[in-house]
């Protein structure tokens, strides 16, 4: 999202300290294929170290709104292969992550609701869960390429506990400083 790209921008050119890492902030606009086309772009004109996933996304109940999170794997919620075809469990299998918290983000074409994350964190077994339209897609073109991603993103709702399309809008309205993230990536 735009504000998501402004919010970085802002943090790297207010960051105190002098930047230890060279940044290339990129918008992929929302959904999986906007996101993967943006990353495969991007990867053709520069040499990337890490790919980064930066923004807000939906959580489950385990989480709080406005916690950071940088989880360890990113799959698919939405991809389900007929028994017996080979050749694409790269659309269900769950990449590796840089990230350092015990939490998977699950993305998919819709936004999620209370039902849809309790079906997911069922079917996958996984209680700490974040939902978004874009982490995996990223992080396949990434890992095409032998890459390392990482996905950072704060919590902007969490439907399991009542949060809507309201509160996602006022959260991102209240919710502006990504200096957390300019923090991380800084470690990396």
């Amino acid at each position: 999202m735009a504000s998501e790209e402004q919010n970085m921008l802002q943090a790297l050119n207010n960051y105190p300290n002098p930047l230890l890492n060279s940044y290339t902030i990129r918008r992929g606009f929302v959904g999986k294929v906007y996101a993967a086309a943006a990353t495969a772009l991007a990867m053709e004109e520069e040499k990337f170290d890490l790919v980064a996933v930066i923004g807000y996304a939906a959580a489950s109940k385990e989480f709080s709104t406005g916690d950071v999170v940088c989880p360890r794997a990113a799959r698919y919620h939405d991809a389900r292969i007929p028994e017996g075809l080979d050749g694409v469990s790269f659309l269900t299998e769950p990449y590796e992550l840089v990230g350092e918290d015990d939490a998977t983000i699950y993305t998919g074409d819709s936004f999620v609701d209370a039902a849809m994350i309790g079906e997911i964190k069922e079917r996958f077994g996984t209680p700490r869960a974040l939902f978004d339209m874009e982490a995996t897609a990223v992080c396949q073109i990434a890992a095409q390429r032998g890459v390392p991603a990482l996905v950072m993103k704060m919590v902007s709702d969490t439907p399991e506990k009542g949060c809507d399309a309201d509160s996602f809008e006022r959260f991102v309205a209240e919710h502006t400083d990504f200096s957390a993230f300019v923090e991380i990536l800084e470690r990396q």
